[in-house]
């Protein structure tokens, strides 16, 4: 028994040390979550600790990712069904905001689950989070990043309202004009998860948004030469 008990707290005493050495070189302005103290494991079913476990594998900045990413995706679904609604969009257009939908309406879910199984909230403290609609200081295109508390690319309010009341070929522009930035901001903010992450599937995320999303930029500025 005394042999296991070593055994059990040698191990947990190095996964601390571990994990203390990737919370300080986060350099997130958030509260990591790197006090967890358990044996880290490659699922939870095989965790001496179980959720807690599962904590100690992310850190800072896979947790702004996904808060951060949920509602910026939430807002491009949103887009995508207003032009689905819309009469008189070339065909070409309504496929792209269909397999936009397809794409990222599942990754919400899944980032969901994901700050769900770290004991994280979904939405980002301090009213950081971003509205589905991007209401505050955020503008398509503004850059900002994800540390600013505000997701680059996100559309304000009246960017919306424009896409809502617009119709046909000049409806098809905005969208793709403005779906143009808001990938470009989701781009940012994966690049930033790609080098700072810790979460396998996380990164692995990432990655997969920003090829996808470059691919649709230029598919997107293609179409636009078009119209």
């Amino acid at each position: 028994m005394n042999k296991k008990f070593l055994t059990l707290s040698t191990a947990a005493f190095a996964a601390a040390i571990a994990l203390a050495g990737c919370g300080g070189g986060s350099g997130s302005g958030t509260a990591t979550t790197g006090t967890d103290t358990s044996t880290p494991a490659t699922t939870s079913a095989t965790a001496p600790t179980g959720a807690a476990t599962v904590a100690a594998e992310h850190n800072a900045a896979d947790t702004m990712f996904a808060q951060m990413m949920i509602p910026h995706h939430a807002q491009a679904v949103k887009m995508s069904d207003m032009m689905l609604a819309k009469k008189d969009i070339p065909a070409n257009v309504t496929a792209l905001a269909e397999k936009i939908k397809a794409a990222q309406a599942p990754e919400i879910e899944m980032m969901t689950g994901w700050l769900k199984s770290w004991n994280e909230p979904t939405a980002a403290p301090g009213g950081h989070g971003m509205s589905t609609h991007g209401s505050g200081s955020s503008t398509h295109g503004s850059g900002s990043g994800m540390g600013s508390g505000m997701g680059s690319g996100m559309m304000s309010d009246d960017d919306m309202k424009k896409l809502d009341a617009a119709q046909g070929t000049e409806a098809a522009r905005l969208f793709l004009a403005q779906m143009t930035a808001h990938h470009q901001g989701a781009i940012m903010m994966a690049k930033t998860e790609e080098s700072t992450g810790q979460n396998p599937d996380a990164v692995a995320l990432a990655k997969a948004i920003i090829t996808a999303q470059e691919k649709e930029i230029q598919e997107m500025k293609d179409l636009l030469a078009t119209l």
